[in-house]
């Protein structure tokens, strides 16, 4: 009997691994870009609270909502295809969204940027996937595709920063063009299409109710956190989870489900998910306050802000690349709760400090959770795609893509919402201000910020001072809730991944 070697991957596919992360790095920059440029897209397009929220997680909402269903398509449609049309529309909207004109319409083109997203993020893990047979090969593969999503979302801050020092917000979405430009000329030329051979009838009733299930979910916590509870979040609640059972329903009792949701009985499966999850919540809603405070508590400008940041971003980097090797001498779950407990220690030193917060805690937190998130994604990642048949890779992907999206919403939507709150509690307005100006400090940093520098001098520096203090106390109240979540994901972690191994 001859045993034929799985073929090793040359050149080309390496060349195809480096287009498909150009699609990777600009969706995970997206995810976290935003967060330098909103201090200068609330003093010039002056939204509310809430819309300032919504212009932030409304893509990773829609991303969510849509990244089951746009997986199975392109298992069905070919992954390459779906690709290509989903970098056109992308580069298309996002220089759409550089010239919007008030907060609506850059709410309206980020809610067209995440459905065109949902269509790039599942191709590029699926079609590495089908460029990379040999295991050690793939895993490298992986641990570049992980590295390069999470450093993504690390560069982002700083590519804003530079950006904003020399251009208007809008050059931030413009940047999508030169990177999705190569992408539609190379893939064609470098990566092989793929698709399911047997992908079973076309399910979009399931389509619609994954899309029912995650997108509802995800308003309702954002809502609630914003506004309290209510009647329209318990509505979206019970939306989302009637839908979500429907679903699961569903898929069970299909021969061919567009996704295997048995796959969660494996708990190495549930567990890569949730340390996903986790990791981009933690890294998102750090980075949500850290470029606030910063800029606008710190007063420092965009390229000096974005510098401190970028020692965690060499540690992100670093640590994907180099977590590979580690893993042939220590268990999985280990690794990835170390990643996690890096990760809630950046949140406990931002709330031990309190309202010292220095540039020196921020870098060294950042650093921490950057260290944290590199590693454990890599790992998670590796897991998940090995989990499933190399035909139903697409829709896999996507449940790993959703997981990285929704920790994103929740995230920003959350902890955001959290520190807003604590923000408009803790403002103590002086005697003086205009009450129009007064309102306008309660909703946003931004615009207390904006308020400020229109006052006399003694009047708006008290005013600062008072928004800088309201800022931190937020800071310290949402990085208590950061850490708790880390030390739950940490127990869950070394729970369910007991035992996993490499692939």
């Amino acid at each position: 009997m001859t045993t034929l070697a799985t073929p090793r991957a040359g050149t080309r596919a390496w060349a195809g691994l480096a287009v498909l992360m150009l699609p990777v790095l600009l969706v995970s920059i997206d995810n976290t870009v935003l967060s330098f440029a909103l201090p200068t897209i609330s003093r010039e397009l002056r939204p509310s609270a809430a819309e300032q929220l919504w212009i932030v997680d409304v893509y990773a909402l829609v991303l969510s909502g849509l990244l089951v269903g746009m997986g199975n398509l392109g298992d069905r449609f070919g992954r390459r295809r779906m690709l290509m049309i989903g970098a056109t529309g992308f580069a298309l909207i996002s220089a759409a969204a550089a010239f919007a004109t008030d907060a609506s319409q850059l709410i309206g083109a980020r809610i067209l940027m995440g459905v065109f997203g949902a269509m790039i993020m599942p191709a590029t893990l699926s079609l590495l996937r089908s460029l990379f047979q040999d295991r050690t090969q793939r895993r490298l593969a992986i641990a570049i595709w992980a590295t390069g999503f999470s450093a993504g979302a690390a560069i982002g801050p700083i590519l804003g920063g530079i950006l904003l020092e020399h251009f208007g917000w809008g050059a931030i979405f413009l940047m999508a063009v030169p990177f999705l430009v190569p992408l539609l000329i190379g893939a064609p030329l470098l990566v092989p299409e793929s698709r399911d051979s047997n992908p079973g009838p076309f399910d979009l009733i399931s389509i619609v109710l994954s899309g029912l299930a995650l997108a509802p979910l995800v308003y309702a916590i954002k809502h609630t956190a914003t506004d309290g509870p209510d009647l329209i979040g318990l509505a979206a609640l019970v939306v989302a989870v009637v839908s979500g059972t429907l679903f699961v329903r569903r898929l069970l009792r299909r021969e061919n489900p567009m996704l295997d949701v048995r796959l969660f009985t494996n708990p190495g499966f549930t567990g890569a998910i949730l340390v996903n999850f986790v990791s981009v919540l933690s890294l998102v809603g750090l980075l949500f306050f850290v470029a606030q405070h910063l800029q606008l508590v710190a007063g420092m400008s965009p390229v000096e802000a974005a510098l401190v940041l970028v020692p965690g971003t060499v540690g992100m980097i670093l640590a994907g690349l180099g977590i590979v090797r580690l893993v042939r001498h220590a268990p999985m779950n280990l690794l990835m709760a170390g990643g996690l407990v890096l990760s809630g220690s950046a949140y406990v030193i931002m709330a031990v400090i309190g309202g010292e917060i220095s540039v020196v805690a921020i870098a060294l937190a950042f650093l921490l959770i950057s260290v944290g998130v590199g590693s454990a994604e890599t790992l998670s990642n590796d897991v998940i795609i090995a989990s499933v048949p190399a035909d139903k890779a697409g829709a896999a992907s996507a449940v790993s893509e959703t997981a990285y999206e929704f920790g994103a919403v929740i995230g920003t939507a959350v902890l955001g919402s959290i520190l807003t709150g604590v923000y408009r509690q803790q403002l103590v307005v002086p005697e003086g201000v205009p009450a129009a100006d007064a309102a306008a400090a309660g909703e946003t940093l931004g615009a207390a910020v904006d308020v400020a520098g229109s006052l006399p001098d003694a009047l708006g520096a008290e005013l600062l001072a008072s928004a800088g203090h309201a800022f931190d106390a937020g800071v310290v109240a949402t990085s208590w809730i950061g850490a708790g979540l880390m030390a739950v994901a940490v127990v869950l972690t070394l729970t369910l991944l007991r035992g996993t191994k490499a692939h």
